[in-house]
């Protein structure tokens, strides 16, 4: 006999244990069947009870104490035709109940999706962003600019300040360094980060504000190069992440 069959039928390994036991000892008691085992008799009488019920096992007194004995295997294929019908029954019932399920789902909080985006996709970033944008009441997003990946990021999309335009969706941006220009419908600031003439130089430090981040509604993009120096990009897909982000680029705008 199959133990692997037996668990797929809902055996636990104890279970299994007892039940084959049975099978070849013959009507026992308790007592008899944990030794047998090497369980303990609280066990083997769960398992045995677990058993009882689904009709494998019945008991008989003898001598004032309790006997049990397996039943014939072929109530094995009685369970599994049981345990098909219970399934077709909760299966003709189980659309209503995902509906009901999701309903749920959909009241317990936001769950944050991200997406990655390969050097070739970065412009299905941008178009995101107008498409979100073109339907939210602000029709605005904001951005932290950074020059080293910019011209990565527009580069499959060298018409996107046009589109926006043309769409009437305004930006905020903030630079993260001396670069940029007002295109239209849009504001800039500049935060310059501060770096000695050796800082600057150093390999680690060329990657310093090369992450160039776009706010935009229930959205957050993060576009930067990698130690190849290629860009990849990851948008976070959260209302909280996207009201704490437009938080901090708020303040931060009024300060600058």
């Amino acid at each position: 006999m199959s133990i692997e069959l037996l668990r797929k039928i809902g055996f636990s390994d104890k279970t299994t244990q007892v039940y084959l036991a049975l099978l070849r000892l013959g009507p026992n008691s308790v007592r008899k069947l944990a030794e047998f085992c090497d369980l303990n008799r609280g066990t083997t009488y769960d398992s045995l009870r677990w058993l009882q019920e689904h009709g494998l096992v019945s008991f008989y007194k003898k001598d004032t104490k309790q006997c049990f004995m397996a039943e014939d295997p072929v109530k094995l294929q009685h369970l599994v035709r049981s345990k098909k019908e219970e399934l077709e029954q909760v299966d003709s019932k189980l659309d209503k109940a995902v509906l009901e399920l999701q309903a749920v789902y959909n009241r317990g909080g936001e769950r944050p999706v991200a997406r990655y985006y390969e050097k070739d996709e970065l412009n299905r970033i941008l178009e995101d962003v107008l498409t979100t944008c073109e339907e939210d009441e602000e029709k605005m997003y904001r951005i932290y600019s950074a020059e080293g990946v910019k011209k990565y990021l527009y580069g499959n999309f060298p018409t996107f300040s046009d589109v926006r335009i043309a769409k009437g969706i305004a930006v905020k941006a903030i630079s993260l360094g001396g670069e940029g220009e007002l295109r239209g419908l849009d504001e800039r600031k500049w935060l310059v980060i501060g770096l000695d003439k050796q800082n600057r130089q150093s390999k680690q430090d060329k990657h310093i504000g090369e992450t160039y981040i776009i706010i935009y509604p229930g959205k957050t993009a993060y576009i930067s190069l990698n130690a190849k120096s290629e860009p990849i990009g990851v948008v976070i897909e959260n209302y909280g992440v996207f009201e704490t982000q437009k938080i901090i680029f708020d303040n931060l705008w009024d300060k600058l």
